[in-house]
C-alpha cells in the first residue's frame, strides 16, 4: 500500500471514530451536544459481560483445576436452561443501548447540519440586510438630490416645453403650407394633363374616324361592284334564258345530241383502268374526300340523291354509301354496271345526256362527274353543265374533276393514254361554263402535283415549276344559285 492510501484509510478511520461520539459543541449560543462517550464505555462494558456469561473462570492447572473445571462446565450446562432467557434479555438490552446510541449520534449529526445552515442563514441574511441598509441609504440620498434639484428641474422643463411647442406649431404652420402648394401645383398639372389627353384625343378621334369612314367606303364600294357583278350576271343568265325559250319554245334545255356510237377496240378496259387509272383502292381511298365535301354541303339539303355521271368501277358510289350518302350511278359500259351492282352499288346503263333530259328539274342533291368532260365534244361540254344546273336543286353542289391542261406535263403523258380522249377543258373555261349556267361559288383545286410522278421535274425553278408544271388533275367545285 502506498504512503497516499495509508494517508486515506488514516483519516477515514479517524472520521469514523469522530462521529461514532460526536461531542462537540454545534456553535450555536446555549445549545450544546450531549457527551456520549461516558454513555459508549458503559456499553462496551456491559458487552464484555455479556460476553462473559457462560464461561469458566480460569485456574492454575493441576488435578484439582482440572476436576473443579470440569464440574463447573457441568453446573454450567445443566444451569443453561435456566440463564438461558437473561442472556437474550441481556442481549436484547445491549441492542437496544445500541440502537439508542446510534440514534443520538445521527441527532447530533442532524444538529451539527442544522447548525451548519442555520449559520449559513445567518451569514446570508446579515449580508442581505446589510445591502438593503445601503441600498436605501443611497436612494434616501437619491431621493434628498432630487428634491433639491426638483425646483430648479421644473424652470427649466417648462421653457423647454414651451420652446418645443412654439417650435412643432411653427412646423405644423410650414408643411400645412407646403402641403397646399404642392397640392395647387398636382392640381394645375392634372388640368394641363386632362387637357392634353383630351386634345390628342379628339385628334385622334378625329383621324380615327376617318380611316373607318375611308375603309367604309373602300368596302361600300368594294360591295356595290360585287354587288353590280352578281346583277349583271343575273341579268346575263336570264337574258340568254329568255333567248333559248323564246328560240326554243319546247322545254327550255334540250338535251345535246348523244355521243356517237362509240367505237369497239379490241382493248380488254377493266384492264386499261387499272394499268393506267389506277387500282380500285387507291381511287376510292382518294374519291373519300369528294364524300366528305358532299356530305357537309348536303347538310342543310335534306337526304336527297348523288347522281355519278361515268360511275365506272363505282369507287365514287362506295365512298359515298361509307359516309352514308344515297348516290346513283349510270355509265355507258355494260362491264362497269355488272361490276357496280355485283358490289350491291345502285347504277344504270344510260347515255348521261339522255338520262338527265328525262330527269326532273331541281330533283337532285348533287352530281358528282370524274374524268368524263373530256371525252365529249367541245359542244356537248356547256349542253352537260346546263343540264346539271337544271337538275340541281338550289344549294345543291356540283363537283367535276379532269385532266389540268395548265400542266404541260399531262400532254407529254398521261392525257393521250386515253384514246377516247378528246380535248382538254381548261379550269377557267369550265368555270366560265358552270356561270353561265347559273352556278356560283366556283372553286378549283388543282390535284396529283406531276412532280411526284415525274422527280426531274424538281430540278426546275420552283415558279416555273408551279406555273406550268402544277397538278396533272383538277376538281371544280360550284354551287346551284
Amino acid at each position: 500500500m502506498g504512503d497516499d492510501e495509508l494517508a486515506a484509510v488514516i483519516q477515514a478511520v479517524r472520521d469514523r471514530a469522530r462521529s461514532a461520539v460526536p461531542n462537540a459543541s454545534p456553535g450555536v449560543p446555549g445549545v450544546f451536544a450531549p457527551d456520549l462517550l461516558p454513555l459508549a464505555q458503559a456499553r462496551d462494558a456491559a458487552e464484555a459481560k455479556v460476553a462473559a456469561i457462560g464461561t469458566v473462570n480460569p485456574r492454575p492447572p493441576g488435578l484439582k483445576n482440572s476436576i473443579a473445571q470440569a464440574f463447573k462446565k457441568i453446573i454450567a450446562r445443566m444451569l443453561e436452561w435456566h440463564v438461558r432467557e437473561q442472556v437474550e434479555f441481556n442481549r436484547a438490552s445491549m441492542a437496544c443501548v445500541q440502537a439508542s446510541l446510534e440514534a443520538m449520534v445521527d441527532m447530533s449529526r442532524g444538529m451539527a447540519a442544522l447548525t451548519e445552515h442555520y449559520r449559513d442563514l445567518r451569514d446570508g441574511t446579515l449580508a442581505r440586510e446589510r445591502q438593503l441598509h445601503e441600498d436605501f441609504l443611497s436612494a434616501s440620498q437619491e431621493l434628498q438630490d432630487v428634491r433639491r434639484h426638483w425646483t430648479e428641474w421644473r424652470g427649466g422643463f417648462e421653457d423647454r416645453r414651451n420652446a418645443s411647442e412654439i417650435h412643432m406649431l411653427r412646423t405644423i404652420s410650414e408643411l400645412q403650407g407646403a402641403f397646399q402648394h404642392r397640392v395647387t401645383l398636382l392640381e394645375e398639372a392634372f388640368r394641363d394633363a386632362v387637357r392634353g389627353q383630351h386634345s390628342d384625343f379628339k385628334v385622334t378621334l378625329a383621324g380615327s374616324m376617318v380611316d373607318v369612314q375611308a375603309r367604309l367606303w373602300q368596302d361600300l364600294a368594294k360591295m356595290r361592284g360585287e354587288f353590280e357583278a352578281l346583277i349583271y350576271t343575273e341579268l346575263r343568265v336570264l337574258r340568254q334564258k329568255q333567248a333559248l325559250a323564246a328560240a326554243h319554245p319546247e322545254p327550255a334545255i334540250q338535251p345535246a345530241p348523244p355521243n356517237a356510237a362509240p367505237v369497239t377496240m379490241p382493248i380488254d378496259w377493266m384492264r386499261f383502268a387499272d394499268a393506267f387509272r389506277g387500282p380500285e383502292e387507291k381511287i376510292r381511298e382518294r374519291q373519300k374526300r369528294y364524300a366528305n365535301r358532299f356530305a357537309g354541303a348536303m347538310a342543310d339539303l335534306g337526304s336527297h340523291e348523288i347522281l355519278d355521271l361515268g360511275c365506272g368501277r363505282g369507287e365514287f358510289l362506295e365512298a359515298a354509301r361509307e359516309t352514308g350518302l344515297r348516290a346513283r350511278g349510270i355509265d355507258q359500259s355494260a362491264e362497269c354496271i355488272t361490276l357496280c351492282r355485283a358490289k350491291g352499288l345502285a347504277a344504270e346503263e344510260a347515255d348521261l345526256f339522255t338520262y338527265l333530259a328525262a330527269m326532273e328539274d331541281r330533283s337532285l342533291g348533287g352530281v358528282f362527274c370524274s374524268q368524263v368532260v373530256e371525252h365529249l365534244r367541245p359542244e356537248q361540254v356547256p349542253a352537260l353543265v346546263q343540264l346539271i344546273a337544271a337538275k340541281l336543286r338550289p344549294g345543291a353542289l356540283a363537283v367535276i374533276e379532269t385532266p389540268n391542261p395548265e400542266c404541260l406535263a399531262i400532254f407529254a403523258t398521261h392525257f393521250y393514254l386515253d384514246p377516247t380522249h378528246t380535248r382538254p377543258i381548261p379550269p377557267v373555261l369550265l368555270g366560265f361554263y358552270l356561270e353561265e349556267a347559273g352556278m356560283g361559288n366556283v372553286e378549283v383545286e388543282r390535284l396529283a402535283p406531276a412532280a411526284e410522278s415525274i422527280p426531274a421535274l424538281n430540278e426546275l425553278p420552283a415558279s416555273v415549276r408551279e406555273a406550268l408544271f402544277g397538278g396533272l388533275d383538277y376538281a371544280i367545285f360550284a354551287k346551284k344559285l
